[in-house]
């Protein structure tokens, strides 16, 4: 676990072009969504002849109900606000998935092609091997998991949606029924285990399509026998990962607090404005950072598992990758935008990263390739290379 976390830490930094990538289009995710919501807030205020600052000066709960119900009494407000609001949220979402695919297509080629980082001195050498950035495999990436991470993206937001309504709906019940603030808290508290849940089979289905090249079927049972047997290795890397995060929320509430307070001191304030965007800025880098980590951390994790265990139905699935064992040899296809093979326990993993295919052929592990491709160019890889 320790090594898994420390080379997924180093891989991540290593292609830190794809924080940047990642945490500008959460940013842009983020604005497009406040527009309409704020935009609605407006339009809400107006519909009801309500002061502004009025509103604004009263109680949030307050404030919730009385725009909750102008909505309600209203239909076409509410449905220009339903509608501007799903449109911008649909947008985005692909957006956001489009680059997604981008940074675990570079992040699983630069975990793939990287010697042992984790056992390596920290030299800028050793930590550089793992870059495997470039504009070209960015692109190539979003263009070839995109149309899969769409469709994985909209199960999510489903199930984001019935997640939602059911918890909704229990509060409710309660709050009918008379329940105390201990149901409130604890209803609350299973919602937010189930949503970090359902956000880490997210994840890990991500990483399994990138690192198999298949589609979001196969790599929802492929992730599923990862979790039966890497279970407590998982678990712990969750929970290192985890606990990164809670230390960097409250790190951030901190230093918004005391940036805050500068606020109140007349003409010192405009001083503290860049010093704001400032720690905006490092927020979302450390909380990109740390989600990189776990990609990396993860693909290295399923990287061990499938090698060790032949990738449960990866043996005879067409989509994924293939392996052979010391007996096999044959014709296999696979990407040649793939990196170079890695060998263990007798068994070689050819994989597959992009939809285009070629030719090669595979012998044992204990003898040398030749892979040739189907445009006449030969290279020779040598057992225990990585």
């Amino acid at each position: 676990m320790k090594m898994a976390l420390k080379r997924g830490a180093l891989v991540a930094a290593a292609n830190w072009p794809v924080a940047l990538a990642q945490a500008t289009a959460d940013a842009l995710f983020k604005v497009l969504v406040a527009a309409p919501l704020v935009g609605g807030v407006i339009l809400a205020t107006l519909v009801i002849n309500a002061d502004i600052d009025t509103l604004r000066s009263s109680d949030w709960r307050i404030l919730t109900a009385a725009l909750i119900s102008s909505l309600l009494q209203h239909h076409v407000v509410l449905a220009a606000f339903l509608l501007s609001l799903g449109l911008v949220v649909i947008g985005g979402s692909l957006f956001v998935f489009l680059v997604k695919g981008g940074t675990i297509g570079v992040l699983v080629r630069g975990e793939r092609q990287a010697g042992p980082l984790e056992e390596q001195p920290l030299q800028f050498g050793n930590i550089a091997s793992a870059s495997g950035f470039s504009i070209e495999l960015f692109v190539d990436s979003c263009r070839a998991l995109f149309p899969r991470y769409a469709r994985l993206g909209f199960v999510l937001l489903v199930v984001y949606l019935a997640s939602g309504a059911a918890f909704a709906g229990i509060l409710l019940w309660g709050s009918r029924a008379g329940e105390s603030w201990a149901y409130t808290s604890l209803a609350t508290v299973l919602f937010a285990i189930w949503m970090t849940f359902v956000n880490l089979l997210y994840l890990l289905v991500q990483v399994v399509i990138a690192a198999d090249d298949c589609g979001v079927a196969t790599a929802a049972r492929r992730v599923a026998a990862f979790l039966r047997h890497e279970r407590r290795v998982l678990a712990g890397v969750f929970g290192v990962l985890l606990a990164m995060v809670v230390l960097a929320t409250g790190a951030s509430l901190l230093a918004f607090t005391a940036l805050g307070l500068i606020f109140l001191v007349p003409f010192v304030w405009l001083a503290a404005i860049p010093l704001q965007l400032l720690a905006f800025l490092m927020r979302a880098l450390v909380f990109q950072y740390i989600d990189l980590t776990s990609i990396a951390a993860y693909a290295t994790l399923y990287r061990a598992f499938s090698a060790r265990t032949k990738g449960p139905g990866l043996l005879s699935s067409p989509e994924g990758g293939h392996y052979f064992g010391p007996e096999s040899a044959g014709g296999v296809n696979v990407s040649p935008g793939a990196s170079s093979s890695f060998f263990s326990g007798g068994f070689v993993f050819i994989p597959r990263i992009c939809p285009s295919r070629m030719t090669t052929t595979a012998t044992t592990p204990s003898s040398a390739r030749s892979l040739r491709t189907s445009g006449g160019q030969a290279a020779t890889v040598s057992a225990g290379s990585s």
